[in-house]
């Protein structure tokens, strides 16, 4: 496959851009620099916040942000775009339709992944913000391919928005208890056999060898699509 050039729209937030950023390099199999994925980054840090825009009503302020940087993107001429934030999904239509360059859809590649890996009839934790959780992103992907999406209660949504916000955004705090925590809640009290990670923020942490089974990264299934539509191969093909 022919390289192509991977244009990355973040911001969403710029620690979780600059981790997609480590992990695509990170993930790529290259012995030289010119191995390596050819990258437009922008970091859009003051687009507005899509938990807000969507609890509010006030989807159109992101939109209408989004629309410059998909500009931007066409004059640069890339072939596919990265957005690494979850919640921005729930626009994915309405943004794919301002461009014809492809947006890579995580939330459908991550349920891809998972349905491949475990077939359908499981049950499925997912960590989000509320605004993912509100727009039911991963509750139709998870109902496309069969399988049921287990809906954190009011203590853990609270919980999971105190790590993002908080921990990640706010403090750069990327200790793995909470997180971990929760995880091992989804799988031992509400018998999920799978937990995604579906906010880039908790991307961010780094969680101990025995999570390595059983957690789905959304970000890094991001990395890895990104990196085969780049015309590269990604380490775990090898």
């Amino acid at each position: 496959m022919d390289q192509k050039s991977l244009g990355v729209i973040g911001g969403m937030g710029p620690k979780a851009t600059a981790v997609f950023f480590d992990k695509v390099i990170e993930n790529t199999v290259a012995q030289r620099d010119q191995e390596h994925v050819d990258m437009l980054i922008l970091n859009h840090a003051t687009i507005p916040d899509r938990t807000t825009v969507i609890m509010e009503g006030t989807e159109q302020r992101f939109l209408t942000e989004v629309a410059r940087d998909l500009k931007l993107m066409e004059h640069a001429g890339v072939a596919h775009i990265a957005i690494p934030c979850n919640t921005s999904h729930y626009f994915y239509d309405a943004m794919q339709a301002m461009t014809s360059i492809p947006i890579i859809n995580m939330v459908e590649e991550t349920l891809h992944l998972i349905h491949d890996r475990y077939g359908s009839g499981i049950k499925i934790g997912v960590l989000a913000t509320s605004g993912t959780m509100k727009t039911g992103v991963y509750a139709k992907a998870c109902q496309k391919y069969g399988m049921d999406l287990h809906i954190p209660d009011e203590a853990m949504q609270a919980q999971t928005m105190k790590i993002i916000y908080s921990n990640v955004k706010r403090d750069l705090d990327f200790s793995p208890e909470e997180l971990q925590s929760q995880i091992d809640e989804l799988r031992t009290e509400h018998g999920c056999a799978c937990v995604i990670l579906a906010c880039t923020e908790l991307s961010c942490i780094e969680l101990g060898p025995d999570y390595a089974e059983g957690v789905v990264d959304a970000m890094q299934v991001l990395v890895e699509r990104s990196i085969v539509l780049s015309g590269r191969t990604p380490k775990s093909a090898n």
